[in-house]
């Protein structure tokens, strides 16, 4: 049978072009029907490529870092050829030191990264011992071969001096190149400062309410279920509630138009394994508080594995971002176009305030809004933004719908 071809997939209406990313399948492998072979990368989500057949992984045709065009062929399944070796275990009596006149098998056994280090040091396959699974040549096993050779080199040779160990002002430089999604937040947060007309806007919330409420519930939300309360479903909640009030701040400009959402669909923004993602929340102001900490909790979770989907990614129509969790005590966060609001959380401190004439220590968080000013009024930023302290302040308020 002939060679099955895996070609690039296309990751989204607009997108061209994708990006080699690990490669979790190496040539000889075996590959079950659907299993991942490789993580491609766009400038909006990552994508595992499964494999259309089973069969033995012949040939990984681009290397980690290229890009191509969508539709193009990256790697070759032969569903007739047999594992080169077995994949439920490897011993040392597998593996397998390729020479210099070595076989296209046993040239597929040189790892991508190996054979560039090999090609920086001059060195041949051959002259390396490989340790990985299946005598698998890995780009370690080359830098473990440089430094014993350095280490054990012949008296009779000439000396060779040692590394000069780093020195305070010493100024080394590393270029990398930039990854697609870090390119396409760069170009995002750029077109933002120069189409929106954007202005931030400033309060602080006594944290007591909500952290009552956590401590009093903490147990029996996580016994009924599954998830912790955190401060995040406040804020999303009492969001909601606000957006109700003042929609301009959930619309978004098209032309000479202007859409009102009557729905909240919630970016929250959460780390992931390539950097920065804003997975949307649907219909948060129709979700209990469970629904959106689990929702959250999933996006966190598959962020950091890179499993986000490209349409969990579309169509928010207000963020929140919580810088609080890096540290962050006050910024101004930039907007997501084409919305026209974003909240910013902040790091919670215990600082003295007065109250009722007297001066209390409370925990305080201070929030930000940034909002596009051709859409929304100063003054409907404001009271959005004071608001949202009072629901937060006055959780019951948020459950009361008031």
């Amino acid at each position: 049978m002939a060679l099955i071809d895996v070609k690039a997939p296309s990751v989204g209406e607009s997108i061209t072009e994708v990006v080699i990313g690990e490669w979790l399948k190496q040539p000889g492998e075996w590959v079950e029907e659907d299993e991942s072979i490789v993580v491609v990368e766009s400038d909006k989500v990552n994508m595992e490529v499964p494999a259309p057949k089973a069969g033995v992984l012949s040939a990984a045709l681009l290397g980690e870092g290229d890009t191509v065009t969508v539709g193009t062929v990256i790697a070759q399944l032969d569903p007739d050829a047999q594992p080169s070796v077995s994949q439920e275990s490897s011993t040392s009596s597998d593996q397998v030191t390729p020479s210099a006149a070595a076989s296209p098998e046993a040239a597929a056994r040189v790892m991508p990264a190996a054979a560039r280090a090999l090609a920086d040091r001059g060195l041949t396959a051959g002259q390396v011992s490989a340790t990985g699974p299946g005598g698998r040549l890995l780009k370690e096993d080359v830098l473990k071969h440089s430094a014993s050779a350095s280490a054990t080199a012949s008296p009779a040779a000439a000396p060779v001096p040692a590394a000069p160990k780093p020195v305070a002002g010493q100024r080394e430089v590393e270029t990398v190149k930039m990854s697609s999604l870090r390119r396409t937040i760069a170009k995002r947060l750029v077109e933002a400062q120069q189409t929106a007309a954007i202005l931030s806007t400033f309060n602080e919330v006594d944290m007591s309410g909500i952290m009552s409420v956590r401590k009093r519930y903490k147990e029996s939300f996580i016994e009924k279920h599954g998830v912790k309360l955190g401060f995040m479903s406040f804020f999303v909640k009492a969001v909601c509630e606000a957006l109700k009030q003042y929609p301009a701040v959930n619309a978004q400009l098209d032309g000479n138009h202007v859409i009102y959402h009557h729905y909240c669909d919630i970016g929250v923004a959460v780390g992931g394994g390539k950097g920065l993602v804003v997975p949307v929340i649907r219909n948060a102001e129709a979700l209990g508080f469970a629904e959106i900490e689990g929702t959250i909790n999933d996006y966190g979770r598959r962020a950091k594995a890179n499993k986000i989907k490209l349409e969990e990614l579309q169509g928010g129509t207000f963020t929140i971002t919580n810088g609080g969790v890096y540290g962050s005590l006050l910024s101004t966060p930039i907007i997501n176009p084409p919305q026209s609001g974003i909240l910013g959380m902040h790091g919670i401190q215990d600082r003295p305030i007065a109250v009722d004439g007297q001066v209390v220590i409370r925990p305080m968080m201070y929030i930000a809004l940034s909002y596009d000013h051709r859409i929304v009024d100063g003054r409907e930023a404001v009271s959005f933004l004071k608001l949202v302290k009072e629901l937060c302040e006055d959780p019951q308020r948020i459950l009361l719908e008031i």
